[in-house]
């Protein structure tokens, strides 16, 4: 009994509510909690470009493309691999357009935002590699924020434990498991992953730095490092998902991230062993305000006109009127 109550005490609770209501308006703390991770991840790729020498908040004209296409995506990734959610006898197919009930796929967003990525830089000048080191660490800080939002939504969840930091799940909720007790705990996937994915942020910013990553090479350990961590957990999740060869569609979306990052890692490394000259492509730099340029284009190194150079012969450096 006493071992029992001390589990409970130890336990972490779920919040009691995933939304407030401002007047007619209706807030998501789920919605919030992916806001607040565009927002710090925005911020940070903003001072990691400029250090480098971009335009201040260049980042937000790639942000504009890459973030809607990468809900876009997420949102269809996740209701790709969720097909009973949303079809079939007896669901709602509206459902598909609530995003604010929760369902945006971390490997949709990445295709999606990397297509618009893509995009922004060919419109902003930026290297897109370059850019893609910059968003590393605040992606995956964006990741941890936006993974709160699961734990307003009691979602996505683990296997039942008896560990001291076991999750409550509300008996009544849609995805507890039929048949556990109504105090069952379960493995809190959501936390493991925020704090899988802090680390993450440290080690990206400590070997970037250590190292010198460019040309991509960041990215691909951040890839590296998500992917390996979303093998566990995803391994030990239990709502439903669709099952091939005998493991979940986001198992197998991990393995393919780990495969990727080690690729573009190595070939990139291969290709440009040196650092990039730029964050900008050749011809597109940017130059700020008031810079003073290149010596090359505007100062004249020829020698002096000698002395007996006759006066009708010289030329006055203001335009006559």
């Amino acid at each position: 009994m006493m071992n029992a109550a001390l589990s409970v005490v130890a336990s972490i609770p779920s919040p009691t509510v995933s939304y407030i209501d401002l007047g007619p308006l209706r807030i998501h703390f789920y919605a919030l909690c992916i806001i607040a991770g565009i927002v710090i991840a925005v911020l940070m790729t903003n001072h990691r470009l400029t250090r480098r020498g971009a335009e201040p908040w260049v980042v937000i004209d790639i942000a504009l493309i890459a973030v809607p296409l990468a809900i876009i995506a997420a949102r269809i990734y996740h209701v790709a691999t969720h097909p009973g959610f949303y079809f079939g006898e007896g669901a709602d197919i509206w459902a598909v357009f609530r995003i604010w009930e929760g369902g945006i796929a971390i490997y949709g967003a990445l295709i999606g935002g990397a297509v618009g990525a893509w995009l922004g830089c060919r419109w902003t000048g930026i290297r897109f590699w370059s850019f893609a080191d910059a968003l590393a660490p605040g992606l995956l800080l964006a990741q941890a924020i936006g993974r709160f939002g699961n734990w307003f939504n009691q979602e996505l969840f683990g296997l039942p434990t008896d560990l001291p930091w076991g999750l409550q799940i509300d008996a009544d909720n849609s995805a507890f498991p039929a048949g556990l007790a109504p105090d069952t705990l379960f493995h809190p996937t959501f936390l493991y992953e925020v704090l899988w994915n802090g680390l993450g942020v440290i080690f990206l910013l400590w070997v970037g730095r250590r190292f010198g990553l460019q040309w991509g090479r960041l990215f691909a350990l951040y890839l590296i490092w998500y992917s390996a961590g979303r093998i566990v957990w995803e391994s030990i999740r239990i709502d439903p998902s669709e099952i091939y060869l005998g493991l979940r569609t986001n198992v197998w979306a991990a393995i393919a991230g780990v495969v990727l990052g080690a690729v573009i890692f190595f070939v990139q490394k291969r290709r440009h062993p040196g650092r990039e000259p730029s964050p900008y492509v050749p011809g597109r730099e940017w130059t700020p305000e008031g810079a003073v340029q290149s010596a090359e284009d505007f100062v004249d190194t020829s020698a002096p006109p000698s002395a007996g150079v006759d006066a009708q012969d010289a030329t006055s450096a203001f335009p006559t009127k």
